[in-house]
Parts: structure tokens; sequence; C-alpha cells
């Protein structure tokens, strides 16, 4: 009768990152604090750069998700811990930042998680930005190894996988510094502030936060004799394996549209593989379990319509940058998939232009040339598009050749108002072969 009892009662929040898969493992009492109370829950986001990337997006939704289902959540930011490292995860020190970049990024960073979470109104569960430099900077050194690591074993701190790999050399691991091993107790402090300061029973994270988020917990339970808990989400990959929000040459996807734009960024969720869309429209949207499924299943009958990554790429851009952006996206996407008039590029700026064609060859011709000049002439002689004007002319023929994405013939002559932005002609030739030409 008790398991069934229990069964009844399974927690909303808990089921909602079970069927969207963002479960990984949670500490025994966990789902029983839920269900007794509003809680206050924390993610910790370390300030590494001056924007957040599509890789702390799961997070921020978790957070969401925590407060939709009517409990607080807390953001904190590592000023403390970002001037160490986490050394979960990693095989090598990362390098320390001086004071005034660190505040940089942190003021950074708290300005973008206030997009995504109701820090406003009055209700009990309203969302809370803290930066544990605030509570660590007044720390003295005995003071912390009196308070805190007297209360954590050596012992205990060498079981933690993540400390394990990095001093056995494991994945070419090049040890760690004492500074990195007292990462796990500082987090751990912090848990116990917020624990004592701010009611927090929970810290969630990723799987590879799991030690230290215990470390927390530990140390609340010896510290004030009460429960702490942690959860903790899977990491996330692809589904071939390979590391997710990462560009083929490494780069990231920042939240920032000046570090990514917001093309760029519709583009990477446009490009998802049917089997990453279905897993991704789950991790990264607020729709519903049914919505989802139906998505799904219209997908499948055409899935040349693509409408599960259209639809992922509109909810995740609109809502990391607003409807308008999106708007944007998608007609400079369409521009790029021929969907779109000529009259539509001339009306394109230069940045958004330039992000469209990023990768192809261009070459910068003195606009006086360019006037006035025939299309055979601006083929072969004046970029070398085309090998030579009789190719040029067995094209044009041919209807091979576009200008600005329009089918043109032998008798084109460039205009001033054929420019893009008043500086670009798009020449094109087939589908997919591209020239810029930039008037300069």
């Amino acid at each position: 009768m008790l398991i069934k009892i229990f069964e009844i009662g399974m927690n909303a929040f808990i089921e909602e990152l079970k069927w969207r898969g963002l479960f990984a493992d949670m500490m025994p009492g966990t789902e029983e604090q839920l269900n007794k109370e509003t809680t206050t829950a924390y993610i910790g986001f370390d300030p590494t750069a001056d924007s957040l990337h599509i890789g702390s997006l799961v997070q921020i939704k978790i957070l969401a998700h925590f407060q939709k289902h009517g409990h607080k959540p807390i953001a904190l930011i590592g000023g403390a811990t970002g001037m160490i490292g986490d050394p979960s995860g990693k095989s090598a020190e990362r390098n320390l930042l001086d004071e005034k970049t660190l505040n940089h990024y942190v003021d950074c960073l708290k300005n973008q998680l206030s997009k995504f979470l109701n820090f406003n109104g009055n209700e009990p569960n309203k969302a809370e930005l803290v930066n544990n430099y605030d509570w660590m900077k007044n720390f003295g050194f005995l003071d912390f190894v009196r308070e805190v690591g007297k209360n954590i074993t050596v012992n205990y701190m060498m079981a933690k996988d993540s400390v394990k790999k990095r001093i056995s050399g494991e994945n070419g691991a090049e040890g760690m510094s004492f500074t990195e091993f007292t990462y796990q107790l500082i987090q751990g402090y912090d848990f116990l502030y917020l624990h004592q300061n701010k009611n927090v029973k929970l810290q969630m994270g990723g799987s590879d936060q799991w030690g230290n988020i215990t470390t927390g917990t530990e140390l609340i339970r010896r510290k004030t004799q009460s429960e702490a808990f942690a959860l903790t989400i899977p990491l996330i990959t692809k589904s071939d394996g390979s590391k997710f929000g990462k560009s083929e040459s490494g780069e990231n996807y920042w939240l920032d549209k000046k570090k990514t734009s917001p093309y760029k960024f519709y583009q990477f969720w446009l490009n998802s593989t049917d089997e990453d869309a279905e897993r991704f429209i789950k991790f990264y949207t607020f729709l519903s379990k049914s919505d989802i499924e139906t998505l799904v299943d219209k997908h499948k009958t055409a899935p040349h319509e693509r409408k599960l990554q259209k639809k992922l790429a509109q909810e995740v851009t609109v809502w990391v940058h607003g409807e308008e952006e999106y708007e944007k996206a998608v007609k400079a996407s369409e521009i790029l998939f021929g969907k779109s008039t000529a009259e539509d590029l001339i009306k394109l700026n230069e940045e958004i232009f330039l992000e469209i064609f990023d990768g192809v060859p261009q070459k910068e011709i003195s606009k006086s040339e360019i006037i006035g000049c025939g299309i055979v002439e601006i083929l072969s002689e004046k970029t070398g598009f085309s090998k030579s004007k009789s190719e040029a002319q067995r094209e044009l023929k041919q209807n091979a050749i576009s200008v600005n994405k329009e089918k043109i013939g032998e008798n084109f002559t460039a205009k001033e108002n054929d420019l893009i932005d008043g500086k670009f002609l798009l020449l094109q030739k087939g589908k997919k072969n591209y020239f810029i030409v930039k008037c300069v």
C-alpha cells in the first residue's frame, strides 16, 4: 500500500525531467522533499567568459522548469570558484583570471540569466541571483580550514572521481594542484552557506558535478545535523556521441548575439539531425509532452519538410533572442535557400549578408570597374568566376548564372541599385556555387 501511495505522489518536476530525458540521478529523499514543501535549489555557473554558451542552456532550462513547478530557483555566479577552476571533467589546470576581468564576466552573466528566470514580483518562489565571492572574499584561510576543512577528510575528497582521474593521470591528465583540489570544499561551503542563509535544500547540476554536490550535502550534515539533497542531469552529447554545442571548427555557440549572431544560432538548431532534433526539442523547449509527440509523428510522415527542426529552432531562438531576431534569422535562411527575391537580398545589411554567405569566396574590386560593366566581363576578367569569356557566355545561355539570386542573361549590366548594402554583388552558378564581389 505504501508503494502505491508513493507512486501516486510522484513529484511533477522529477517526472517532467524524466520524460524529457533530463534526469541522471538524485539522492534518496529528494523527491519526498519536493513533494513536502516549496523548496529552494541552486545551480552554479562559472564566469569563464563574458557570455554563457548553449552548453549552459540545459542548466538554465532546469531552473526555469523548477520555478514553473512552484519551487524557488537560485542562480549562483561563481565569482570565487571562478578564480580557481573546477577540475571536473578536465585534464589540465585552467588559466586563472584577474579580478577585473572576472568581475566583468560576473556582471555579464548576471544580465544574461535575468532574461530567462522570473526575478520580479512578490511570489515566494521568485528567482534570485547570488555571487559566492560575496561570502568568500572576507573568509580568511585559517577560518576556512577550521570551519570547513576540519569536517571533510582527505580520504573522502580523494575518493571523488574527478580527483582520482586527475591524480592518476587518466586520459592524459596532468595531475592536480592544491588550488583545484580545494574546489570541492569551496563548492561544498557554497551549499552550506546557502542552506544556512537562504534555506537552500537542493543543489542541481550536470552528472559530472555529483562529487562536488555531495561534498556539500556531507558538509551540511556534519555542520548542522540537517538534510540536504542532490539532483543531477545527463551531460548532453549529439546522437553520434560528439560534443554538443561546438561548431566544426571547435567554436562555441554563445548566447550573446555579439559573439554568435541570431542567424548562426538559429542555423545551429535548424541543422540538427532528425535523431538529435527529437531529443533536443524535449531538452530545450517548454512544449508539452503531447505537443512534442504530435510534432514528432508529423515529422516522421514528411521528414523532408523538417517540421521538427524548424519548431526547435523557432522555440529556442525566440527564448534566447526574441521574436524579432528570430524573424530576421528566418528571412536570412529563406534568402540562402532560394525562397526570397532579389529585393529581399538587397535590403540586407553587411553583417547579416556576410553571416549568410560565410565562407563564400570574395574579391574586392573598385566600384567604378563594376558599375556599367557587362556580366560576361564580370564573370571572366573581373572575378575569374568563369574561366573565360566563352565559358561565361555558354553558362549564361544555359541559364546557369544568377545575380543576387535572380537568373540573368548576356545583356545584364551591373547598376548601382544592384549592390547589396551599396557594396556587394552576389554571383551564383547552379544551386550552390557562389562568389561575392565587394565594391570598394
